[in-house]
């Protein structure tokens, strides 16, 4: 399974994934390329350093739709089957969504439907929760709302900070993360080899 990965910042998660198909964790699988939309992401480099091709794609201005077609095009030229978004902080346009059906993932630092979108950890401490999390879901054109594939429970502890509460979760991501996209791979192969079972 031929995967691509869209980042925006240091690619902590992307690393995590990278890392895992490398070493067999996640079989049959390859990260065909790792495509940012910030030219000074961090995670370029560390995706670099592990032999993965690179590609910053910039808005420069254009609508989503035009922006998203430049990237789709490049996923589709090196036959990406699964596209994970890691820590990538744009919101994909329905034709991005469409033109990958039920291929693309994303991890959230909560346990969704509670608190989606941004400032997550900050909204978290305000209300009082006692348990946070992250989450690994397909991606449709709602905003955080596709279905669910994995979840992963952290308490809150008392006097935790954004930082060290984001940090908690953040380990988590990785290992979440992985899991959810060995599974996805597993399912898949399992479709090429019994397609009239998954009808």
């Amino acid at each position: 399974m031929k995967i691509g990965i869209l980042i925006s910042g240091r690619g902590s998660n992307m690393v995590a994934l990278v890392d895992a198909v490398k070493s067999g964790e996640i079989p049959d699988s390859e990260v065909a390329v790792v495509i940012s939309d910030k030219p000074n992401a961090a995670g370029l480099e560390k995706a670099k350093a592990r032999g993965v091709e690179t590609i910053v794609i910039e808005r420069n201005k254009r609508t989503r739709e035009e922006h998203d077609a430049d990237i789709v095009a490049e996923l589709k030229e090196r036959n990406v089957e699964l596209v994970c978004l890691a820590g990538y902080m744009r919101l994909l346009s329905p034709s991005f969504v469409r033109a990958f059906p039920d291929r693309i993932i994303n991890i959230h630092p909560s346990l969704l439907p509670a608190y989606p979108g941004l400032d997550v950890h900050e909204r978290v401490l305000a209300a009082g929760e006692k348990v946070s999390g992250c989450t690994v879901h397909f991606v449709n054109e709602d905003l955080d709302d596709g279905p669910i594939i994995l979840q992963k429970e952290v308490p809150v502890q008392d006097g935790d900070t954004v930082e060290t509460l984001s940090g908690r979760i953040l380990e988590q991501e990785h290992n979440l993360y992985v899991e959810a996209v060995r599974l996805v791979s597993q399912l898949e192969s399992f479709r090429l080899r019994q397609p009239d079972l998954l009808q």
